[in-house]
């Protein structure tokens, strides 16, 4: 066992030496902690030892073998070192030589590297140059654009510095600055582009009525246009209105002499906004504002309304936001300015109503408004929806609408209110154009239409009160067979017994009939000028026409007839002629029914035609002047009665009718004898009333409680006037009664008269009651009270003649008699209330 263990280890001991012998040095160390950490050490140093010895003995060997080679190499080296020094020297010496010539060159290569030094140095700084330079020209360029208003153009110059120039080159300071500046350059054009926007929509409020008027123009060249093309069919369609008509053509081409086609069409409206865009698109310089157009004004040519305006400043403003994001921003504020902006124009003046220019002002306002807009809706995509307009219009239309109310009320005269009628269609009609619905207004005007109706009543009842003021009540006197002519084509007149007659000659009618006929057609005339272009048809223009011309007739012109009838100052003369005058208006009615025909072309037939009032108007009015002529002989039939001057204590009568009575018939017959152009009806009536009157108020003079005491003489004298009357009748003092029917008024007082008279009071007692009593008209109570008045005559006589004496005896029979017959009497009055 210790011989394998002792080769054991002798084999490791040489396996360690050959791994020392062939291994580096500085890995050694693991070989012999292998040595140390084992137990044979000692015999491990004495195996190195040994194997010391060999490598020592070999290298001896060796170094014997090559000695000699070793001692020729020395000698070779000596030899050498001679030689050497000798190069040495040499090599100095050419050395010495090189460097003394070489010295100049030394000095120029110094010079060239120099010079390529700072060609290098000068290339490179061309090179940063020419990557520097485009930033500093666009910086530049950027504060130019800056300094001339250029906004948009910088913007777009600042955003490719930004992104395009500036990462090229952003190691230099000089760049870090500009890079620091760019969000203060952005917001400085944002600001200004503001300020521009703020100065146009202040430029564009200040001159909205500008605007708005030039758009209103080119609508009204158009609308003329219509005018005289309508104006000249109707002169085809309706002769009969032909005069007023050409009129009416005359005034419009005199007052617009340079009409011409100043309205565009649809598609060249279109254009001119496309050009306009062009020309004001963001890169455009111009500054914000409305054009000068003062002396456009004064061509024939209309400038369209936004080529008044420069939208430059909104474009560039709208462009700028959206390039820097904050387009949301932009376009809340541009309506939120513009929604103040038209609160503000939609708020009308105080005084308005006093003058058509205060209207047409507020509408040029309104319609400027809304072409701007409209504008705006169309050349830009998004800064303002139909929506949003729609809101304003609407708003818009509330408020004009409550406006125009409002302040219309306040008009009385009527040419106002047809010029601002024709006012309200233009400014309807141009927003239509824009495509902005205008139905509310159309239905506003119909409103209007009553009011204008007002306010032409009003004016039409002074006309006729002025014509009626200054009438003669006279037929109108006609010398020749011109004013004849001239007369019948005034008014409607046909009367083949006057045509016949020689000149000079009169009409019936006074000069107050053709007059209100004419004006009756005028203002059938001022109804039809409102109702044009209200795009009515024409049904409801004949309804209008004809509910207007209605109240003419029931209201206002029988209003004006009855006032003049009432006049305290109206004589029978006037009345009468009155009455004459409105039966011929009442017949003219048919001709004003015709004429409305013609200018609205609608028959009489269609169904729901409303018919003219007129024959009931002047009915009414021919009534109301009758009842007034009965009224007015009633009232001077009173006034002669005031004169009667009874002695009602006469003993004996007169020999005829007393002097009022006869003054009073003469009165009655020249006033009957000019009743000749009444209807027969009416003077027939207006005799019998007056007739009645009399007998009534002479009746009331007889029975009168003031009159106590009557003698049968005054009695007598009184049967003289009633028989003087009765003769009046019986004249026939109006054509037409029949028989005794006028005396009939006075049979009350003639079979009273009789009964005392006669003193034939045993028949009147005896066949009271009866159809065939002789005295049928005579109540017992007047018999009574005018018995009672001869009673105390006689009673006051028997007294004054027996003061000492007894009654005689006739006279007594008499008294007894009358109390008998006064018992009678109160007797039937009782049985008769019983």
């Amino acid at each position: 066992m210790a011989e394998l263990e002792s080769l054991e280890t002798a084999a490791e001991h040489e396996r360690i030496l050959r791994e020392i012998e062939s291994t580096d040095t500085a890995c050694i160390g693991p070989t012999l902690r292998s040595v140390y950490d084992g137990e044979e050490h000692g015999r491990f140093m004495e195996k190195l030892e040994a194997r010391i010895r060999n490598h020592d003995r070999e290298i001896e060997k060796m170094c014997n073998f090559h000695y000699q080679g070793f001692v020729d190499s020395i000698t070779e080296l000596l030899k050498v070192r001679g030689e050497a020094q000798k190069l040495k020297n040499q090599v100095t010496d050419t050395n010495r030589k090189l460097q003394s010539e070489g010295k100049e060159l030394i000095i120029a290569m110094e010079e060239l590297k120099q010079c390529r030094l700072q060609q290098r140095n000068i290339s490179a700084t061309v090179d940063k140059l020419t990557l520097c330079l485009p930033v500093l020209e666009m910086y530049s360029k950027l504060r130019e654009q800056m300094k001339s208003k250029r906004h948009y153009p910088a913007l777009k110059t600042l955003e490719h510095l930004e992104h395009t120039y500036l990462p090229q080159v952003s190691h230099y300071r000089f760049c870090k600055v500009m890079v620091d500046n760019i969000p203060k350059l952005r917001e400085e054009i944002k600001e200004v582009s503001m300020s521009d926007l703020k100065d146009f929509l202040e430029s564009i409020r200040k001159h909205s009525d500008k605007i708005g008027e030039t758009a209103m123009k080119q609508d009204c060249r158009y609308n003329q246009w219509k005018i005289i093309a309508r104006i000249f069919f109707s002169l085809l369609l309706s002769p009969n209105i032909k005069a007023q008509q050409q009129r009416n053509l005359d005034n419009i081409v005199s007052q617009h002499p340079r009409i011409s086609g100043g309205k565009k069409s649809k598609k060249e409206a279109c254009a001119g906004s496309d050009l306009e865009v062009k020309n004001t698109s963001p890169m455009s310089e111009q500054d914000s504002g409305i054009l000068d157009v003062e002396d456009e004004e004064e061509d024939d040519e209309v400038p369209g309304a936004q080529e008044l305006v420069d939208f430059s400043p909104v474009y560039r403003c709208l462009h700028i936001y959206s390039v820097l994001g904050a387009r949301e921003t932009f376009e809340n504020y541009y309506r939120k300015q513009r929604r103040k902006q038209a609160r503000l124009v939609l708020q009308p003046p105080s005084n308005m109503h006093e003058t058509l220019d205060g209207y047409r002002k507020y509408f040029n306002q309104i319609v400027g408004f809304f072409v701007v807009e409209d504008h705006i809706l169309h050349t830009t995509q998004g800064l303002v929806n139909r929506a949003y307009i729609d809101e304003l219009w609407e708003m818009a239309l509330s408020k004009t609408i409550a406006a125009l109310r409002t302040h219309s009320s306040y008009c009385s005269d009527p040419s106002l209110v047809l010029d601002l009628k024709n006012l309200i269609v233009l400014f309807a009609d141009t927003l239509q154009g824009y495509g902005f619905p205008v139905n509310q207004l159309f239905d506003m005007l119909l409103e209007i239409q009553d009011q204008y109706s007002e306010t032409l009543l009003k004016k039409w009842s002074g006309v006729f009160r002025n014509i009626l003021d200054s009438d003669n009540y006279s037929p109108i006197p006609v010398t020749n067979e011109e004013i004849y002519k001239k007369m019948v084509g005034q008014f409607p007149f046909q009367d083949a017994e006057l045509e016949k007659q020689p000149f000079p000659k009169k009409f019936p009618f006074s000069e107050f009939v053709p007059k209100v006929y004419n004006q009756i057609k005028e203002f059938i005339y001022a109804c039809l000028k409102f109702s044009e272009d209200l795009h009515l048809s024409s049904t409801e223009v004949d309804d209008m026409i004809r509910k207007s011309t209605n109240l003419l007739l029931t209201r206002t012109l029988s209003n004006c007839l009855q006032n003049v009838i009432k006049r305290k100052n109206v004589g029978l003369t006037e009345l009468v002629q009155i009455i004459i005058n409105t039966t011929h208006l009442e017949k003219s009615c048919k001709f004003l029914e015709e004429f409305i025909t013609n200018i609205t072309n609608v028959l009489p037939e269609t169904v729901h035609t409303t018919k003219l009032y007129g024959t009931t108007t002047f009915k009414d009015a021919r009534h109301a002047a009758e009842e007034e002529i009965y009224t007015n002989l009633n009232q001077k039939i009173d006034q002669f009665l005031q004169l009667a001057d009874y002695d009602w204590m006469a003993l004996e009568p007169g020999s005829r009718a007393s002097d009022y009575l006869v003054d009073l018939i003469g009165f009655l017959r020249s006033t009957f004898a000019v009743f000749t152009h009444l209807p027969g009806k009416v003077a027939q009536t207006a005799c019998m009333s007056a007739c009645k009157h009399l007998s009534t108020s002479l009746m009331q003079l007889l029975l009168e409680a003031e009159v106590r005491q009557l003698t049968l003489g005054a009695l007598q004298q009184f049967n003289l006037d009633v028989e003087e009357c009765e003769q009046f009748a019986r004249s026939g003092p109006v054509p037409g009664f029949q028989g005794d029917t006028l005396q009939l008024a006075f049979i009350d007082l003639r079979q009273l008269l009789d009964l005392f008279i006669q003193w034939d009071w045993s028949t009147y007692l005896a066949d009271y009651g009866q159809p065939t009593c002789k005295y049928l008209r005579v109540n017992p109570t007047t018999a009574l009270v005018l018995l009672e008045k001869i009673s105390r005559v006689m009673r006051d006589t028997s007294r004054k003649n027996n003061v000492f004496a007894q009654f005689r005896k006739n006279e007594r029979d008499k008294q007894k008699l009358i109390d008998t017959v006064a018992k009678q009497l109160r007797g039937l009055i009782n049985s008769h209330h019983s």
